[in-house]
């Protein structure tokens, strides 16, 4: 995008049937991203034996390997900016690398699972850059870049809903369930992504950027508000993470229901989806800011009482996953809906998926850093999967829950002081 190109037409807010279709792309990508950063260490330290320190050492240097690539795959979408085309471009090496990840061969080590992520990460990239991207251009008013992200994000809950129930539904154990899986993600991403294409509205058509990828780069970090976003997302992203990284270990080791594991993870993405549309109302009343940090409160609030619960308690996590499940749609929905808002003051000088470039580098560094501090730190204190160490299993439980919570609260501290330049527009 040239810095002479005038807004397109306005657009307002697309129709509910247009958004919707928009939002469908988001199901797969959703699914399979939960295969990879929930499922895969639990799979590879219990059925072939990889260390966690190794796991976790594993996660950080490919996933810090695959952040670094996002902002040049951003910069390479504004030269043709093509969002349709290249979202449909990352989905079969997407769905190689799903295969690779989930359905490892006999004595698959360390080796396999990096080459394997590796390769499923860069599709990922290439189709989740450029349909934010999308989103971001199809509505010139913050209302409907809201309900764009709230679309995207809904059907990706939906996605990760059905990515954990589907491992136990199709096998006896996790390793045959997710081997099944990776047979699903092919249809299930063809049908979305056709349905999507077909009904969604077109971006506008963009005059392709010009500049070096340094420009771009330093376009979006010259705005205060801008780099103050991404240092709120990195913040918050690895208080998300942390959870997202040992929720497994913890269902099996800490409540000691394992089987109970997929239905978990199913409340919390389901409230999570039925939470969306009240952050969407607030965002409109109250400004995005205070919604959001409205939302981490009530993170705060429940989660701290994960920390404190013992085998069999159960139906206690299920409440917990309830309650920051409703929390949850505010953290999906509300950042990309900033950030969008934040591109559109910029428009005539850089282009949405340099931003998301960005972006998706500070959220793939957030899952690599909680993958690679909280697995070493529980190898650290010998924790082991499924031997049950009393010592162990509580170095367990405050890794999940009370470092999320120390981070959060360094993130609602610094949301709260930085509110007013995410609402007037100060930079």
């Amino acid at each position: 995008m040239t810095t002479d190109q005038a807004l397109p037409a306005s657009r307002g807010v697309p129709p509910a049937a247009s958004l919707l279709a928009y939002g469908l792309l988001g199901l797969p990508l959703a699914f399979a991203a939960l295969q990879i950063y929930v499922q895969v260490p639990k799979l590879y330290a219990e059925s072939f034996g990889v260390p966690l320190a190794a796991i976790g050492s594993v996660l950080l240097i490919s996933r810090l390997a695959d952040a670094l690539t996002d902002p040049l795959i951003g910069w390479a979408s504004d030269r043709l900016p093509k969002r349709r085309l290249f979202c449909l471009a990352g989905l079969p090496l997407l769905a190689l690398g799903l295969w690779l990840v989930l359905r490892p061969p006999d004595g698959a080590g360390p080796g396999w699972l990096f080459g394997s992520v590796l390769v499923a990460t860069l599709g990922y990239s290439v189709a989740t850059i450029n349909f934010q991207a999308w989103g971001a251009e199809l509505a010139d008013s913050a209302d409907g870049r809201q309900r764009a992200a709230a679309a995207r994000e809904g059907f990706g809950l939906v996605g990760v809903v059905l990515a954990a129930a589907l491992p136990g539904w199709l096998g006896a154990d996790l390793r045959e369930g997710l081997a099944a899986t990776a047979w699903a993600f092919g249809p299930l991403a063809v049908l979305c992504a056709a349905l999507s294409v077909g009904f969604a509205p077109q971006p506008p058509e963009l005059a392709p950027a010009s500049q070096p990828p340094w420009r771009g780069w330093h376009a979006a970090l010259s705005d205060a508000a801008m780099r103050r976003l991404l240092v709120l997302f990195a913040v918050g992203g690895i208080a998300a993470a942390v959870p997202s990284a040992t929720v497994m270990f913890y269902v099996s080791d800490v409540l000691q229901a394992e089987q109970a594991a997929g239905v978990l993870l199913a409340i919390y993405f389901v409230s999570g989806a039925a939470g969306l549309p009240i952050w969407v109302r607030a965002a409109r009343r109250w400004g995005k800011p205070r919604a959001w940090a409205t939302a981490m409160a009530v993170t705060l609030v429940v989660f701290a009482w994960a920390g404190s619960l013992s085998a069999g308690q159960v139906w206690a996590f299920g409440l917990i996953c309830a309650l920051s499940g409703l929390a949850l749609g505010a953290d999906l929905a509300i950042p990309p809906a900033m950030l969008a808002d934040l591109l559109a003051r910029r428009r005539q000088e850089t282009a949405g998926a340099t931003w998301f470039g960005l972006w998706n580098l500070i959220n793939k560094a957030n899952l690599a850093i909680a993958a690679g501090l909280a697995l070493p730190i529980l190898a650290l204190f010998g924790y082991r999967p499924g031997v049950g160490d009393a010592d162990a299993v509580r170095v367990l439980a405050v890794v999940y829950a009370a470092l999320p919570v120390a981070l959060k609260l360094v993130a609602l501290a610094l949301l709260w002081r930085w509110q007013s330049c995410f609402e007037d527009g100060r930079r």
